[in-house]
């Protein structure tokens, strides 16, 4: 029986290193895997970068980038239809947080993204095209090793077995920025929702100076989980963990100093920060 092997594709620096290494053949792949939160959702630079440099250049070289998009049933059908990161959490009667806010507390919230708008929308293309536990496909992710104390820290599904091959490779993210440039393409932006509660306030400060429209769109997302909230009586979360509104910080100049667990708003390996 054929093992199924994929390569899980996040549109950012070390997921698109590994598919020049599977278009050079130093990795063994069958697919590569695009988990698309929403065109509503996902940055436009990375959908942009995907679409248009990526896809094309792999298919060249014989190698195809899967797109998928999460699939749910229509209330009281049996008809699927596309659901996006951000509609559901925008859509009117929803009270659900998927995304990692930060509690009034400062803690950080629960977080459910990742794992249902990117392992389980991979995961459910592994079962239909042959994945399963007597027969697990192998999912190569993204890590680089100047970030190895990401590997090994999400769950493992029961159809897939997990490489990692940069690390096999003892690559790290700037190796991957020169084996991109050195097969003639762009180096991708670090992949991302917009409005990700992982993005440090350089990046919010840059967005709201170079791409204000989706610097304003996030700060009404803020708003509106926050309106829900008080109409619930529940405490307001945040998209940074300064405990104000992310406009307030931007405002302010606030600056967050690298701590070790401090995300960076990447999907760069597939997986989202996991």
């Amino acid at each position: 029986m054929t093992t199924l092997r994929v390569l899980s594709y996040g549109g950012g620096v070390q997921s698109t290193a590994m598919l020049v290494l599977a278009a050079t053949g130093r990795l063994d792949i069958d697919a590569a895997l695009f988990a698309n939160v929403g065109d509503d959702s996902e940055h436009p630079a990375t959908l942009e970068y995907v679409r248009n440099i990526a896809v094309p250049w792999a298919a060249e070289r014989g190698i195809t980038v899967h797109v998928l998009d999460r699939m749910v049933k229509h209330r009281g059908t049996t008809t699927e239809v596309r659901e996006t990161l951000w509609q559901r959490l925008t859509r009117p009667e929803s009270r659900s947080l998927p995304i990692p806010v930060r509690m009034s507390n400062g803690a950080p919230g629960t977080r459910s993204c990742t794992a249902d708008f990117k392992i389980r929308v991979v995961g459910r293309w592994l079962k239909e095209h042959g994945a399963s536990e007597a027969n697990p496909a192998t999912v190569n992710i993204g890590i680089s090793v100047d970030e190895i104390q990401r590997a090994n820290t999400r769950r493992i599904e029961p159809h897939e077995r997990i490489s990692y091959p940069l690390l096999d490779l003892g690559m790290r993210r700037t190796d991957c920025a020169r084996l991109i440039q050195d097969a003639g393409l762009p180096v991708p932006p670090k992949s991302s929702c917009f409005f990700c509660p992982f993005h440090r306030p350089t990046v919010w400060a840059a967005m709201r100076a170079e791409e204000p429209e989706l610097f304003e769109r996030s700060a009404q997302l803020e708003d509106l989980l926050n309106e829900r909230r008080e109409a619930l009586g529940k405490d307001r979360v945040y998209l940074t963990r300064f405990n104000k509104p992310l406009r307030h910080v931007v405002d302010e100049g606030v600056q967050l100093l690298p701590l070790a667990d401090d995300g960076d708003g990447s999907c760069d390996s597939g997986w989202c920060m996991t």
